[in-house]
Formats: C-alpha cells, structure tokens, sequence
C-alpha cells in the first residue's frame, strides 16, 4: 500500500455527530466505490467511484444553464428535457454550480488525508466525552485501501477511537493491513446462500463469510443484518442468520436493521433502475429482533 501520509481519496459525505455507526459520538466519513451492487442499496451514489450528478427533474425548469457550462457536452436540451449522458460526464460539478433551482448536487469529492482530519479534528472533545471516535463507512471503504489506511492511522496517531463499517469482500491481506488501525468492527451479513447473495448484491459471500471468522478471531465486531423486505426477512431466515452468527462468530453484538424508503429517490435522480418496497412494520421487526436474542 502506498505510504504517502496525504493521499487523495474519493468521499461523498461527512456526518458529525452520528450516534449509529459505533459507540459514543462519532464523526462518519463516506468514501465512494463499492464491489457490491445491492438491490436495495440505500447509497446507490456511493457504488461508483467518481463524482456522480443526482438531478432532480422535479425542480427543473429546463433553462439551458447546465447545457452552456458543461465541458464535456454530458447535459442537451431536447423537447423541453434536459437529459445527462452519463457516459460522457466527468461530475467536475460545474452545472450544479450555474442552476438557479438547485436541481442538482453532486454526489463525491476528491479530497486529502489532511483535510478530513482538520474535519474529524474539531470535535475530539465530544469524542472524549462519549467515548466516541471515527468511523469509515460507504460505499465500501476496503475499496479505497491505501486512502483508508492512512486515514486510521492518522486517527490512531491522534489517540481516536476508530470503526470500520465493511461488507468484507476483499483480500485478506488488504484486511489485515487495515485491522492494525481499527478498534471495532462493523460487518455487513446480508444472507448466508451463496447463489442467493450472487443474485442480490453481484457477489458471492464466500470470501465475506471466510473474512468475518478470521476478523472475529482478531477483533470486536458488531454484526449489521439490514432486513430487505421479501429477500431475507422471514422469521426462518432471520433465525438462521442468528444462529449462525453466534456459532461461527461467537457471542457479539448483532443488530437487525429494518429497510428504510429514504434512498429509494436517488436512483432516479442517477438515471438507475428505480426501486419500490415497502417497509416492515416497527412491530415486525421488533418481534424478529425478540426471536433472535432468543436463539
């Protein structure tokens, strides 16, 4: 991996103050790129890895602004539509700098090692107080190595706390690397089948499953189930999960999380295949959450 202490990388959001993605209060950084392609993604915007434009039709009036500026020839005005060729843009951004309607924002940024830090910096007080830190979440930041091994370095150098939020799917030695500066542990299980995760995500679990062993072995986990409704929410495959979770992995914290719509409007606003399910009840899940402590 590269050694640089200042390295580029490609992030989407930065989120203080976040009480989800470990203990304490913690600042969540998003980097971009992801080897999955879930069907139910929640950050359809974090799977590429570059800058993406999200528009939103809805607030478009059609000026011409964004098909001045553009230059690369990405955004044409036909029939009263703007379309973007997707193939074509390169997300610098300047069309969403021009439009009067904000119909536009971009989704990633390149940004350095030192730059995220001056952000994650500023709240080492609440940090201390919580007993909070840092965590690397996506998008997939195993995707993004070097980038996030330095940024943990950074932060272990700073005496931070620090999480990483992960699916898994990657090599072994990458992993290892990253686990020297990683304190806790958030991993992705998403469905045991192979052929089922396949189907589902673009990927085989294999190599996550082997992953989430070996991690156990070496680190605190927290195991993450999202429950996409119709895929792997019944009661008999929540159970299953469960079970397997506490044999192969032992006695860690697992939290079931139920499927939220709020993502689903991005895939329009990229041009992508739109999707449409409905959550499952607080009382559902409530009861598949009872039947797996139970297990």
């Amino acid at each position: 991996m590269n050694s640089s202490k200042n390295l580029n990388g490609i992030i989407f959001n930065i989120q203080r103050y976040s009480i989800h993605d470990g203990p304490g209060i913690r600042t969540t950084v998003f980097l971009k790129g992801c080897p999955l392609t879930c069907f139910w993604c929640q950050n359809p915007e974090s799977q590429a890895l570059k800058p993406e434009i999200l528009f939103d039709k809805s607030r478009c009036t059609s000026c011409g602004q964004c098909v001045i500026v553009c230059p690369c020839g990405a955004n044409s005005l036909t029939n009263q539509d703007i379309r973007i060729d997707r193939n074509k843009c390169t997300g610098c951004g300047k069309c969403v700098e021009v439009c009067p309607n904000e119909a536009r924002r971009l989704a990633g940024k390149y940004i350095t090692v030192d730059d995220v830090m001056e952000e994650v910096l500023r709240d080492r007080m609440f940090y201390e107080n919580s007993g909070g830190g840092v965590t690397l979440s996506g998008g997939e930041p195993l995707v993004q190595a070097d980038f996030a091994l330095q940024l943990l370095r950074r932060c272990k150098e700073d005496g931070l706390h620090t999480a990483l939020d992960t699916c898994g799917y990657a090599s072994w030695k990458t992993i290892q690397q990253i686990l020297e500066y990683t304190d806790l542990v958030l991993y992705d299980i998403k469905c045991l089948e192979a052929a089922k995760h396949s189907k589902a995500t673009g990927k085989s679990n294999e190599l996550i499953i082997e992953n989430a062993k070996k991690i156990a072995k070496l680190k605190e986990m927290w195991i993450r189930v999202p429950l996409v409704p119709g895929f792997n929410d019944s009661e008999e495959e929540a159970k299953a999960t469960v079970r397997f979770i506490k044999k192969e992995l032992g006695l860690i914290k697992i939290d079931l999380h139920r499927y939220n719509k709020l993502g689903e409007g991005k895939y329009d606003r990229l041009d992508m295949l739109s999707i449409h399910l409905d959550p499952q009840s607080e009382e559902y899940i409530e009861n598949l959450r009872k039947i797996a402590a139970s297990e």
